[in-house]
């Protein structure tokens, strides 16, 4: 195989064309192979193969320097830069990440796994160089589907002032993670049919310069279009036209489903290991759909990822109007939330954990503080869920309970989860967020509570002394087992369901400490700036001693979630031994 003797970029400049096609089909392969065992990134890494092979045939990385937006299209760049061994051999799938990752390779700049960021990154790359008098190229390579973040709005607006050189591949395959929404998409469609001769041209109004491919898969075309940008000195727009999934016939035909995909059968494209259980990202779909058919009001509001709230093109055609697509852009969508409430509607916000970190700012300006009723729900919040590193989703209660007027909510079960959903639809006094459980729905054990206006009023479900746990929201099972095993050694615990991440209780509180000497707090999640550090602030100047447990504040990559866990010390053995230690 050809791919076998690629060590470097300079092992590519020395193929011929006929041996790259030769060699970009043994790499679409592989690929296919690779994440049909693995799971990972398919359609945007198949549909880039041309492109990356061209750009590393033609630019000679890393003095010139390529940045992967979102570095999800990645894989076909680590395959030319000596990581090639990660995609041939299964015993090595897990050398290298799913993201660009400078500690792997010279050829990567980055630690990218979130989107709309390369044209900022790579033109600060370019000032760099110019502020230090070096030479080389500077390519930012960003997809159609980033292109409506405001991040990459801004840095394209920049980009003309640079007055260098600075080369920014548009990757447009027509697909965000599902389809893409907004004006600017109009545009682009006219430019593919102009064959780039539109005089209404983004990019040119913008002020930068341009150069269209039609051909986005073709290496002649790809290879002729950088060999014209090259040691360019300005800014320049590569517009290329390519296929998301290309040569893999089920993600060219259902891109949405295979942007990502678990390991599925190449044959059929089935999951190998299919869910089989109701999940809270399914519950969620299903019932905001059926809320929404009796209150026309309600509206349900996705950045560019409806998939992670099960919002499939079957509901989202179901839904309608009702259902907002405002493409990757999580600032604009809790602003138009902000707006959707203040004129009357029933906004309801779903975001992932890690991606609600890039709108806090609306999140505290356009919504707090106008305090406007909307309904935030915070997906996937978990130590377990996603483990590379720039999907964590561990800090989503550092930075959301500490923003005033904000209800931040915690079910532990389906039926609590369900009530607190509605209540949000009619209540009107604050915006809520709710932490929606991850995994297997977990039905109620114990008779659920239906209106949480009177807030941050806790729930005590089982009354002992000398110790309080408090499980808030996915680790009050942790809680449980935790109380138990005390049980187990004539130890009978107080148990709490917090239920209010935001607040705390301060009647139960000062109650509990007539006869507790140790509260002990459990929190999925980061715990500096978190719940229990509210808890350990409110007992400081009293008697009672604050044990919280959670994950220490650090960044982490493709961790083992039980060993993460135990590291910290949050398994329920190793929170009973230290219990039974603390109270001596």
């Amino acid at each position: 195989m050809i791919i076998e003797s690629i060590q470097s970029p300079a092992d590519v400049k020395r193929l011929t064309l006929e041996e790259m096609q030769e060699l970009a089909v043994e790499m679409r392969t592989l690929l296919i192979e690779k994440v049909s065992r693995h799971g990972g990134h398919c359609g945007p890494n198949l549909g880039m193969v041309e492109a990356t092979i061209a750009m590393h045939y033609v630019f000679d990385s890393p003095k010139d320097k390529i940045v992967f937006d979102i570095s999800h299209q990645s894989y076909p760049h680590k395959m030319l830069t000596g990581r090639a061994e990660a995609f041939l051999k299964a015993a090595h799938y897990d050398d290298v990440s799913g993201y660009s990752e400078p500690t792997e390779s010279e050829h990567d700049h980055f630690v990218i796994g979130h989107t709309s960021t390369s044209v900022s990154l790579a033109g600060g790359l370019a000032k760099g160089r110019d502020l230090r008098g070096e030479a080389g190229n500077v390519i930012a390579v960003i997809g159609d589907g980033s292109l409506s973040g405001g991040e990459a709005l801004e840095g394209l607006d920049w980009a003309a002032e640079l007055g260098t050189n600075f080369i920014i591949v548009v990757n447009d395959n027509q697909m965000s993670i599902a389809e893409n929404h907004g004006g600017l998409y109009q545009n682009l469609a006219a430019l593919r049919r102009s064959n780039g001769t539109c005089s209404n041209n983004l990019f040119c109004a913008m002020g930068l310069d341009y150069l269209y491919v039609d051909k986005g898969n073709q290496l002649e075309a790809l290879i002729a279009a950088f060999k014209k940008v090259k040691d360019i000195d300005h800014p320049i727009v590569v517009h290329i036209n390519t296929l998301k999934g290309k040569g893999y016939e089920k993600a060219e035909t259902d891109k949405e489903r295979f942007h990502w995909s678990a390991p599925f059968n190449i044959a059929t494209g089935e999951l190998l290991h299919p869910v089989t259980v109701e999940t809270y990202d399914e519950l969620t779909a299903s019932h905001l759909l059926d809320v929404m058919k009796k209150d026309k009001t309600v509206c349900a509001i996705t950045a560019g990822t409806p998939g992670i709230w099960n919002w499939t093109p079957e509901r989202r055609q179901a839904a309608g109007k009702q259902f907002v697509d405002v493409g990757i852009a999580e600032e604009h969508a809790v602003a138009l939330a902000s707006g959707i409430a203040k004129a009357g509607g029933k906004p309801v916000f779903g975001v992932c954990s890690s991606f609600i970190q890039r709108a806090y700012d609306q999140l505290s300006q356009d919504l707090c503080i106008n305090d406007n009723p909307a309904t935030i729900l915070v997906l996937w919040g978990s130590l377990t869920t996603m483990t590379d590193v720039t999907h964590l989703c561990h800090f989503d209660i550092p930075l959301l309970a500490n923003i005033p007027n904000l209800v931040y909510l915690a079910p532990t079960n389906r039926e609590e989860y369900l009530v607190m959903l509605d209540w949000s639809l009619a209540y009107k006094e604050h915006p809520v967020a709710i932490r929606v459980p991850v995994g297997a729905t977990v039905p109620a054990t114990r008779p659920v509570q239906t209106d949480y206006s009177e807030l941050n009023r806790y729930e005590v479900v089982e009354r002992g002394k000398d110790v309080t746990i408090l499980g808030l929201g996915n680790f009050f099972a942790l809680g449980e087992q935790v109380h138990r095993l005390l049980q187990a050694q004539g130890i009978q615990a107080t148990l709490v369901n917090p239920r209010y991440i935001s607040g705390i209780d301060t009647e139960l509180l000062d109650n509990l400490a007539a006869d507790h000497r140790l509260v002990v707090t459990l929190e999925d999640g980061a715990l500096e700036g978190g719940f229990g550090e509210k808890i350990a602030r409110h007992y400081g100047p009293t008697a009672v001693k604050t044990h919280c447990y959670g994950a220490r504040k650090t960044f982490v990559d493709r961790y083992s979630p039980q060993d993460f866990l135990a590291a910290n010390r949050l398994v329920d053995t190793m929170i009973a031994e230290d219990v039974v230690r603390l109270l001596g």
